[in-house]
């Protein structure tokens, strides 16, 4: 990950006018409230376009004296072979270290001097690039996007140092248990497919990418069909067309072979046990497979993941806490924290829970979240539904708080649904469904299916793979 970053300075002077800005309390009093509804169909409209090229534009004015502005595009590791696996990462970090226009030092002071933030990131599905820049600066902002995409020079000196950069990194990522957790969870339960593999890739590929493969994977993947140009804040639709037709023109369009295609990726019922008992605490996930970012299912599972929720030990809470979960965590001191995940791709999904614990606490631990589980299959209340899909509701829209958040949200429902789902619309989906829906929803996905099991530290107590499976379903007399 790279980013730019200009030091705050003293940008805002204190006021010395005494003038009050607060309204007299009879004012207030009568100004109208928009009510919750109102608030949702009066967003900012998403604005698309399409480009002769096949890129698309989406964006969000919301009159904010700032912009962020990115491109997002629709390969990822998903998309990388043995061979090749961990080269979008790489070439997301290179894409800022000059192009042929401006040397890495040039790209970097002009960012500064806008006092912009320049960054990047990659998934399994997706590469992003954007900035983050003051309104009259998104001209700027966008010729810079396209001259990191089109023009980069991928030197070999600079290929050199990011390459001992990213083997840092992998050192990083290996000292963060919850991220070894999910890769080992990834690997088992899309095994032999791309989805198994991690997103930095093998150490024995990094070490051997070249300039040539970073420059095959440009040409293969970056093409205008699969790129979307999506803006929030304080920007002008039919403006940003205009920069984009005038700076995107350079993109390809015609593959020289075949269309690339994301490979289907099946689940597998597995367990993987990286067991090291000199370890304090054993970091476990659990997964069944879910529902695509398209699939009508996906609200149900999400309604169900809040229900479970997620707790740490500086939460605190007992018998009142909203999650029965973190009722019995707090009660038998059963875990240090978990957290439920609903993690989607396009076509598949996965469902289920990541926890800390003792060893000694494994066992019961799992029986509770299984019990829970299985509970949520047959009988879960209207109730708590009810309350799952306010937090829903709520999260979802402080999610939304910032041009950053919503630039991402348009960049990615516009790779995985083709257009931005509007808030209201959301919001509706959200409320139709019932306890019943939830239910059935979880027994297609849950009930009497095999998960995959990973675990890192101490986990000689998890009970056997065998045993977990017998606890995904509930013999009645």
């Amino acid at each position: 990950m790279f980013r730019l970053v200009r030091p705050a300075g003293a940008l805002l002077k204190n006021y010395t006018n005494k003038t009050s800005l607060v309204k007299p309390a009879r004012w207030r009093a009568t100004a109208a409230t928009a009510t919750y509804e109102q608030t949702l169909l009066n967003v900012p409209a998403t604005h698309v376009a399409v480009l002769d090229n096949g890129m698309r534009v989406a964006t969000e004015n919301s009159g904010a004296p700032t912009a962020t502005v990115g491109l997002w595009i629709d390969t990822g590791s998903r998309f990388e072979t043995d061979a090749n696996n961990g080269v979008a990462h790489f070439l997301e970090h290179m894409a800022f270290k000059g192009t042929s226009k401006r040397s890495q030092t040039d790209l970097e002071l002009e960012v500064e001097n806008m006092g912009a933030h320049l960054n990047a990131y990659t998934s399994r599905e997706q590469t992003v690039f954007y900035a983050k820049c003051f309104s009259q600066d998104v001209h700027k902002a966008i010729e810079i996007l396209s001259d990191i995409i089109l023009n980069s020079r991928f030197g070999e000196v600079e290929i050199e140092r990011e390459r001992g950069v990213i083997l840092r990194e992998m050192q990083e990522v290996e000292s963060n248990l919850q991220e070894v957790v999910f890769d080992h969870l990834h690997a088992i339960a899309f095994q032999g497919t791309p989805l198994g593999r991690t997103i930095l890739g093998p150490t024995k590929n990094i070490k051997s990418i070249s300039r040539t493969d970073l420059v095959d994977y440009i040409s293969t993947h970056y093409k205008a069909p699969r790129i979307v140009l999506a803006a929030a804040g304080g920007v002008d639709h039919d403006s940003l067309v205009k920069m984009a037709e005038e700076h995107f023109k350079g993109l390809g369009i015609a593959y020289e072979g075949d269309t690339p295609e994301v490979a289907p990726c099946r689940f597998t019922g597995a367990e993987i046990r990286v067991r090291d008992d000199s370890m304090p605490l054993a970091h476990i996930a659990l997964a069944v497979e879910g529902a695509g970012w398209a699939d009508p299912d996906n609200i149900p599972l999400m309604i169900a993941n809040t229900i479970i929720g997620s707790w740490d030990r500086t939460h605190g809470g007992g018998a009142h806490n909203a999650s029965n979960l973190a009722q019995a965590a707090v009660v038998g001191n059963l875990c240090h924290s978990f957290q439920s995940f609903n993690t989607c791709y396009k076509d598949t999904g996965l469902w289920g829970m990541y926890f800390v614990c003792e060893p000694k606490k494994i066992e019961d631990f799992m029986y509770n979240l299984q019990s829970e589980w299985m509970r949520l299959c047959t009988n879960v209340t209207e109730f708590e539904v009810e309350r799952a899909k306010n937090i829903l509701r709520t999260n979802l829209l402080l999610q939304l708080d910032g041009t950053t958040p919503v630039c991402e949200d348009i960049g990615r429902q516009m790779l995985c649904y083709n257009r931005r789902i509007p808030l209201h619309e959301l919001d509706a989906r959200i409320e139709a469904v019932t306890s019943d829906v939830v239910r059935d929803t979880c027994y297609q996905y849950v009930y009497d299916k095999c998960p995959a099991v990973a675990a890192v530290g101490p986990c000689e107590q998890l009970p056997d793979y065998n045993r977990i499976r017998s606890s995904m379903y509930w013999l009645r007399v």
